[in-house]
């Protein structure tokens, strides 16, 4: 079983890199885990752009502290394949885990949300330790989508021989700390962004920089026809044994061309 796990998708340059890269690569993978709460202009999801990440692979769509910040998702949440963090109180709309069945092997996908420096919501360990209590499954998959590094380091020990694997999000920058823990559990602080190169975390540089220096509320938008977009994810494999192998962090760039479409970069940012 082969499981591809998509970074934060931001607004329409991010799923412009997401829609380029599964339309080259999507026939690789088994099962394909995105996270989409930035997806719609930055802040969001709706309905139309939850149908095209379907269509584009996605088999599932995770959250984090901006899934409910277009009203209309209230109308669609239980429509589709919608995750939002596991931890909000008991009657929020919506589900944070859900079981699908691949390869013949029952896929626990769940979503938390850290506590430190965004909303405080339930305790995600507790929350965890919960819902593996009382779920069947072959493969655990968490999105725990927190703003300090670490809170998620210490939860992905925690959750060490439990989780098969736990991916950092929200933050939007991919870090380089893929590996397995000691238990087995494969961990990543944050699997990166899909979005905007020349970006501050997806949104626009000026917005960025006037928020820092003002010190004053901003609307910040998400850059329009940028040159340079990003795909960021993990993918890894489940072997006969149960075990993760043959992990990756990946990182594809696409550049805007004449008419407005995109075509893969070989070559890395920075390299001549």
């Amino acid at each position: 079983m082969r499981i591809l796990f998509i970074g934060d998708v931001v607004g329409r340059p991010g799923r412009k890199a997401v829609h380029q890269f599964l339309e080259e690569n999507r026939n690789r993978y088994d099962f394909c885990i995105l996270n989409g709460e930035n997806a719609a202009g930055g802040f969001g999801l709706t309905e139309k752009i939850t149908k095209a990440l379907l269509s584009y692979g996605a088999d599932v769509i995770t959250g984090g502290n901006h899934t409910f910040d277009k009203k209309e998702i209230y109308q669609f949440i239980d429509k589709y394949p919608i995750l939002r963090p596991a931890n909000y109180p008991e009657g929020t709309p919506g589900k944070g885990f859900d079981v699908f069945e691949v390869c013949g092997k029952k896929v626990l996908v769940i979503n938390l949300m850290g506590r430190v420096f965004v909303e405080c919501l339930d305790n995600p360990f507790r929350t965890f330790d919960r819902i593996v209590e009382e779920t069947e499954a072959d493969v655990v998959v968490v999105d725990f989508h927190g703003e300090a590094t670490s809170e998620k380091q210490a939860f992905g020990y925690y959750v060490d021989g439990r989780a098969t694997a736990v991916f950092g999000t929200h933050t939007h920058v991919q870090t380089a700390d893929l590996r397995q823990l000691p238990k087995g559990t494969l961990y990543i602080t944050d699997a990166g962004m899909c979005g905007a190169v020349e970006s501050v975390i997806g949104m626009g540089v000026e917005e960025g920089i006037f928020r820092f220096v003002k010190q004053l509320p901003v609307k910040f938008k998400v850059p329009e026809k940028p040159k340079l977009i990003q795909f960021c994810g993990v993918s890894f494999e489940i072997d006969k044994e149960g075990d993760v192998s043959n992990f990756e962090r990946i990182q594809e760039f696409y550049v805007r061309r004449e008419d407005g479409s995109y075509i893969r970069r070989e070559k890395a940012i920075g390299e001549d």
